[in-house]
């Protein structure tokens, strides 16, 4: 079957075994998070989902292990925008587990007002980039032993905005919600660049996924003139939404398709490879900065420069 814009993830999944294979999911609480968990467990994976919301997860949970008789579906409590949230996940969840086949750093905001958590950091920027980027470096021992994918969600909203590296947090500078979250999605394909550059040789891949247009709770904040505004950077013939099946089928493709094997730093998009922004069609595709490796290096030491931690992996 060949997988495109409109494939589910049941389909992107089609012959895939994934009996004896651990994922983790953040964001599973619903949307695309809940679809992807579900999906890998329908295949035989065990899947621990996190959720800001305990009680909201674990209903997804035994949603999910009441739907494909899957029991191996366990749900833990962290919220990306506290380090210490992530660190103290991260602790109890190695504890427990030794080896992690399958990382995909879901969770995510989008156009929300301007808001910082304690430490300064812009909620789009600390929650899509810096809560995943210390999750994942904390999740190396495992991540390692299971030789794992890790699927960083993007978006091709990314295109909205670089990552301004002077002033990442807008404290000197006007807040747009929008170049705000670009800027966060622009993060998650530099991160996959750096860890692609950092894990090299150690049998580990790291790719960005756009998932498509999918209304879920991610635009929770975005009233009508926001999805107005949203529009003017739409292609021709306007914005075209995927189903939540289809927009999570590029996560799952990625964390398990044999066609990616060995494969990383890549954009991926409609169950695909996704190439330069001039070479696309329509909204598809990458712009330039986002797979910059200059910039991957840039945004590795500015982040470890705002959690006040090094990682050498």
């Amino acid at each position: 079957m060949r997988l495109g814009f409109e494939s589910t993830t049941d389909q992107a999944l089609e012959g895939i075994d994934l009996s004896g294979r651990r994922a983790l999911v953040t964001g599973a609480s619903g949307g695309l998070g809940a679809e992807t968990a579900r999906a890998l467990a329908s295949r035989g994976a065990a899947v621990s989902l996190t959720a800001r919301n305990l009680e909201k997860g674990e209903a997804v949970a035994e949603t999910i292990r009441a739907s494909t008789g899957n029991p191996h579906v366990d749900v833990a409590e962290l919220e990306l925008l506290d380090p210490e949230s992530v660190r103290a996940f991260a602790k109890t969840w190695l504890a427990d587990h030794d080896e992690l086949n399958i990382l995909v750093n879901n969770a995510g905001l989008m156009a929300c007002p301007l808001e910082r958590n304690a430490l300064g950091w812009e909620l789009q920027f600390a929650t899509n980039h810096l809560g995943h980027f210390l999750l994942t470096c904390l999740l190396m021992p495992a991540l390692r032993a299971g030789q794992a994918r890790i699927v960083n969600l993007s978006s091709g909203g990314h295109r909205f905005s670089d990552v301004n590296f002077e002033d990442p947090n807008y404290q000197a500078r006007p807040y747009d919600k929008f170049e705000a979250y670009g800027q966060s999605k622009t993060a998650n394909v530099l991160f996959s660049i750096e860890l692609t550059q950092r894990l090299a040789g150690q049998g580990i891949t790291a790719n960005a996924v756009h998932p498509g247009m999918i209304m879920t709770e991610l635009a929770r904040h975005m009233q009508q003139e926001d999805l107005e505004a949203l529009g003017k950077h739409a292609p021709p013939g306007g914005m075209k939404f995927k189903p939540v099946e289809a927009g999570a089928a590029t996560s799952v493709w990625a964390a398990t398709s044999p066609d990616l094997e060995g494969k990383s730093g890549l954009y991926l998009e409609d169950c695909g490879i996704g190439l330069p922004a001039g070479e696309a069609t329509g909204a598809a595709g990458f712009a330039a900065y986002a797979v910059d490796p200059a910039n991957a290096g840039k945004l590795w030491a500015l982040s470890e420069e705002l959690i006040g931690e090094k990682f050498d992996l």
